[in-house]
């Protein structure tokens, strides 16, 4: 049985827990081999290992373009090319924007905005080259529509966003396929971090699905996005919220 991935090489960000394990956990259901990233040497490897395909575990410091260039060398050298990349590495302090430290604007910043900067100026152009690949950025629909105690976080989201339809305008002639998916409030290790259970019960009464999005609930959608099902599909934002927010 061929599944919608099969043979390709998928490089996903941030992938050692949570959203991005549940990302590329379904990407290697559908056949994919996948390059599990993460600033966690251990977590990457170990979420590589349950993988199975030849995934592989690398770490990499999406911040420091020096540790994606050498990873995505690695990568090419090994596999020859990499199919899809996934922009799912990120970070967020929950604080209102007048307490907040430049500091910390610069680490999310960083981490949210420019590593996704870094990934596509080392991986975009190879596929260019190609002919072919797909690129799924994750933003948030705190970029959207914004959202208390993230204003720093919304503005990083904000411009994956903005940056994701732009790269999608340069690229789509070359067949290259850039999409953004976007989170709603999503019970992960991250989210548990920036608030106790009266936010969650909270939440879930303002969800119209009332519930938390699960990782698994991303990784559909990313799927979808990486396989051929969404060849004429580029420069679209899509929210994975239970029907929080709407476009």
């Amino acid at each position: 049985m061929t599944t919608r991935l099969d043979d390709r090489i998928a490089f996903v960000t941030g992938a050692g827990q949570g959203i991005g394990a549940g990302i590329a956990r379904r990407l290697a259901d559908d056949g994919a081999t996948v390059i599990v990233t993460d600033l966690n040497a251990e977590t990457a490897a170990a979420t590589a290992a349950e993988l199975g395909n030849g995934s592989i575990g690398l770490q990499v410091d999406v911040t420091d373009r020096d540790s994606v260039n050498a990873a995505v060398d690695q990568v090419i050298e090994r596999f020859g090319r990499i199919d899809v990349l996934v922009n799912n590495a990120g970070w967020d302090k929950g604080e209102p924007f007048v307490d907040s430290e430049p500091q910390t604007w610069d680490r999310i910043v960083s981490i949210n905005l420019y590593g996704v900067l870094n990934t596509c100026k080392k991986i975009v152009p190879l596929m260019i080259e190609r002919g072919s690949g797909k690129v799924v950025n994750l933003g948030s629909d705190a970029g959207r529509v914004g959202s208390s105690g993230e204003a720093v976080y919304a503005a990083a989201k904000g411009g994956v966003i903005a940056f994701t339809k732009s790269l999608a305008r340069e690229t789509a002639r070359n067949s290259v396929n850039v999409n953004c998916v976007c989170p709603g409030p999503t019970d992960t290790a991250l989210f548990a971090s920036m608030g106790g259970e009266k936010l969650r019960e909270a939440l879930k009464k303002a969800i119209p699905m009332r519930r938390l999005g699960q990782p698994e609930d991303l990784a559909n959608a990313v799927a979808f996005l990486a396989s051929d099902d969404s060849a004429f599909i580029t420069g679209q934002t899509v929210s994975v919220s239970g029907g929080l927010t709407m476009n």
